[in-house]
């Protein structure tokens, strides 16, 4: 597919995704849809690319959502593509992480494609919100879903239910960004976490991620702990010639090399 909507580049195992329409605040149409299952697809596929980042271009928002002008004049509902909204809310079999960078507006399906990421950088001058309901919707996209999953229900309720919209560092206290960066430090921020995720053994972190989320779905901790040995990721990890290289870089006082093999 050629990208209309988004850039995309890879660099040092990091796939970088660009939502390309700052005009409208990357807003989300039915082309981006399409193009974004296509970038996460590859992403998934590609045994080089360890981490995605996903960042808005411009200044103002990371993305403000649906483009509601657009399903307005095409008077009918946006058809999502087969990993739900944005290609990556309903794509629950990813164990590489996704870094959502948001420098400005995070709002609607923007904040639900947020919440689908793993890590939530924020610059101060960011907002989230689900201001669905002020139009009469409701965030199906996942926002209701993940945001009381994520930070308790009292005040994902308060959110929700009133249509509230954050400022970064509230954002960063309620526990929705990891972490919270000046203006004009997003970038710098993106390398210090990727750096921080790529000292790691990449199937290490794949396991870890799934068996964080795999273990939340369990019903109790003790079958956490009992099953996540079960897990796809880990027997992969377990079996792979970097279980063996980690130990052995550590005797002898070097720097591993990771091979995700």
């Amino acid at each position: 597919m050629d990208f209309e909507h988004l850039d995309i580049s890879t660099a040092n195992h990091v796939t970088r995704i660009t939502l390309n329409r700052p005009e409208v605040l990357n807003a989300i149409n039915v082309r981006m849809h399409a193009e974004l299952q296509m970038a996460f697809d590859v992403f998934a596929a590609d045994a080089t690319q360890y981490i995605c980042v996903v960042i808005g271009a411009g200044d103002r928002a990371f993305c403000a959502g649906s483009d509601l002008k657009a399903i307005a004049n095409n008077e009918g509902p946006v058809e999502y593509p087969a990993s739900g909204y944005a290609g990556l809310i309903e794509r629950y079999d990813l164990d590489k992480p996704i870094i959502a960078a948001v420098d400005g507006i995070a709002v609607g399906g923007g904040f639900e494609l947020a919440l689908a990421c793993d890590i939530i950088l924020a610059t101060r001058r960011s907002v989230f919100g689900l201001p669905e309901p002020l139009i009469g919707r409701m965030a199906l996209g996942g926002g209701v879903h993940r945001l009381a999953r994520q930070i308790g229900l009292k005040q994902a309720m308060g959110m929700i239910l009133g249509s509230e919209s954050v400022e970064a560092e509230k954002a960063f206290t309620m526990g929705i960004v990891t972490d919270l960066v000046e203006n004009g430090d997003i970038d710098k921020a993106i390398e210090e976490w990727t750096a921080k995720i790529l000292k790691c053994a990449p199937l290490s972190v794949r396991a870890s991620k799934q068996a964080v989320l795999r273990g939340l779905d369990e019903a109790s901790l003790e079958d956490a702990l009992k099953n996540q040995t079960d897990y796809p990721a880990f027997i992969e990890m377990i079996n792979s010639e970097d279980s063996d290289e980690g130990p052995l870089a550590f005797a002898e006082k070097r720097s591993p090399n990771w091979k995700a093999v």
